[in-house]
């Protein structure tokens, strides 16, 4: 590439000598079958290395969106390089919907997929739960259909593209729906965690805003779907002015909020596609844990706050539905996301997580795998059944590493 290139954060300059931005699969499938090494480049919200090569990067972002709606089947597919909030409108234009986002609908759709990235709902799956077939590239540019019941589905989703480079995903979707958005304040930390079941079930999507100190909760993010949210929320007084997620975000990134119902793409995810996600100069980094152990991981992280601080700009809690894909971090288990958003300070960052990690880790806390993280593959195995598996898979369908990278060797081990 002639001139440096970094992903969303500002945090990572690739490595990659060459930047592709195939037109058609058939291009792709050329520039993949001619690389010893190519990555696939999404949206570059990632806030890693896991992204990047020492070979070819290939912007999917190119790749003919081409939407087909089986209203039978219930499914959409498009081109892997979408973003959800491009797909999201051209379902919304003829009816139909999504079962849940992530809270920025810039991100890419294959991205995000790959690396198990999610909404909140107790009821609600990861996105990559959403996928029923995806069309990949292999390393010798050969396509490869994978369809939900065969037998590499389950390990080929959150592949973290490990096994090629996405061209065509397929999608459950079901008819629009409405969604409000309300937000309580100054909820007490002791009165939470103890209905924290109850809480985290009072609405479709719930959010835990919180820097995970003092003796309350600053903002409870409850977005609704047919329902009207609870008038009292452990005596919480309901927000009548709109709200920022973090100190220094511009409110008008943010969805409408207030209670005012609105179609479900302008109301789960919590910022708006035509501004700038989020604060825009960050780290972040999450850890999900599994739902039996959220309680008692909360108050590690609250007991651990003062170490926290000097980096910690906020966080949020969540809650994600189990589902069957090998690495997803829900793997077979219902989970609660820890997610801290960091000062784009990475030294700061990294000198925290090493603590992070030996509180939550312990919990079976997986990390999700597009953010900030320390923990290695000696680390990683126990909490993923299958993680042989995968590696077996990987080796199988990629046997010459054309889809390694560094991210990869310390995740999974070395080839």
């Amino acid at each position: 590439m002639s001139t440096a290139m970094t992903n969303w954060a500002g945090n990572h300059t690739y490595a990659a000598g060459r930047l592709e931005r195939p037109t058609s699969t058939e291009q792709l499938q050329q520039l993949v079958a001619g690389a010893t090494r190519v990555r696939a480049l999404g949206s570059r919200h990632s806030f890693t290395d896991i992204g990047d090569t020492s070979g070819t990067l290939v912007a999917t972002d190119g790749l003919p969106l081409d939407p087909v709606l089986d209203q039978g089947a219930r499914t959409v597919t498009f081109g892997a390089g979408a973003r959800y909030g491009d797909i999201g409108s051209w379902l919304q234009e003829r009816g139909w919907a999504l079962p849940n986002l992530a809270s920025l609908p810039h991100i890419s759709v294959a991205g995000a997929v790959a690396t198990g990235t999610h909404g909140s709902g107790d009821a609600n799956r990861s996105l990559a739960a959403q996928v029923a077939a995806l069309d990949l590239v292999g390393p010798d540019g050969e396509l490869r259909h994978v369809v939900r019941g065969d037998a590499d589905f389950d390990g080929s989703v959150v592949s973290m593209g490990a096994l090629g480079i996405a061209t065509r995903i397929t999608l459950d979707v079901e008819p629009t729906y409405d969604v409000r958005q309300d937000i309580y304040l100054e909820i007490p930390w002791d009165a939470t965690l103890s209905v924290f079941d109850g809480v985290m079930g009072s609405a479709y999507s719930v959010s835990l805003v919180t820097p995970f100190t003092g003796d309350t909760i600053p903002k409870v993010w409850l977005k609704s779907r047919g329902t009207t949210p609870p008038a009292d929320l452990l005596g919480a007084r309901r927000a009548t002015t709109p709200m920022t997620m973090q100190e220094g975000s511009d409110l008008q990134a943010m969805t409408p909020q207030l209670g005012v119902p609105g179609p479900w793409l302008d109301r789960l995810p919590h910022f708006r596609l035509e501004h700038t996600p989020s604060r825009g100069d960050e780290l972040q980094t999450e850890y999900l844990v599994p739902r039996s152990s959220a309680v008692e991981a909360i108050r590690a992280v609250r007991e651990l706050g003062a170490h926290l601080a000097p980096v910690l700009v906020g966080g949020e809690i969540r809650t994600v539905a189990a589902d069957p894909l090998w690495l997803s971090a829900a793997y077979r288990t219902d989970v609660v996301g820890l997610h801290f958003t960091w000062l784009r300070d990475p030294a700061g960052v990294y000198a925290v997580l090493p603590a992070l990690e030996r509180v939550l880790l312990p919990f079976g806390a997986r990390p999700h795998w597009g953010k900030c993280f320390v923990a290695g593959v000696e680390q990683l195995a126990p909490l993923y059944p299958r993680l042989d598996d995968f590696r077996a898979l990987r080796d199988r369908v990629d046997p010459d590493g054309t889809f390694g990278n560094a991210f990869l060797d310390r995740v999974l081990g070395p080839r």
